[in-house]
């Protein structure tokens, strides 16, 4: 989407990029991609030459969200070293905190986007090596799809046979 980074504007991002983040069941990514995004459309606001306007783009990748913010300044931005008693200075540290991954490239002649990447729920989740889909049937109605179901096996039954999976849909 591309907009004018001003301070009534960032506030829309933030609620569009929550609301992406709850249609794609990501909301455990939402306060870290909202903070993200705020502290980069707060820099093009604050920083950008000849004007505000900025395209901000969310992708989901196989195993994380990529955020990236694009505007017309080819200026890069610098990470400062901020003092104990600044009042500013510590937005692309704190992107760079909460991520996985940042950075900042020229775009063409005239331009720059800085982006930042979250790993997503799927690819923080532990590896479960023992996790096995069982079919359990729902309801004995028509023409209906069996649920499936993630059971661990706990160390009791470790030599427990695994049966084959059967469905219990008609035909």
């Amino acid at each position: 989407m591309e907009l004018q980074a001003l301070p009534s504007r960032i506030g829309q991002v933030r609620r569009i990029v929550s609301a992406q983040l709850r249609y794609w069941h990501m909301d455990s990514l939402i306060d870290r991609a909202s903070l993200g995004v705020t502290e980069l459309l707060s820099n093009v606001h604050r920083h950008a030459r000849p004007d505000k306007t900025c395209t901000v783009e969310m992708e989901l990748l196989l195993d994380r969200l990529k955020v990236s913010v694009r505007d017309r300044d080819p200026r890069l931005p610098v990470v400062e070293d901020a003092g104990p008693l600044a009042t500013c200075g510590r937005g692309l540290a704190m992107v760079a905190a909460m991520s996985e991954s940042w950075g900042a490239l020229p775009d063409g002649d005239s331009g720059k986007v800085v982006w930042f990447t979250l790993l997503t729920p799927s690819a923080t989740a532990p590896a479960a090596w023992d996790r096995h889909p069982r079919l359990t049937a729902g309801e004995p109605a028509g023409r209906r799809f069996a649920e499936v179901a993630l059971v661990e096996h706990t160390a009791e039954d470790p030599h427990r046979e695994r049966a084959p999976a059967r469905s219990t849909v008609p035909g």
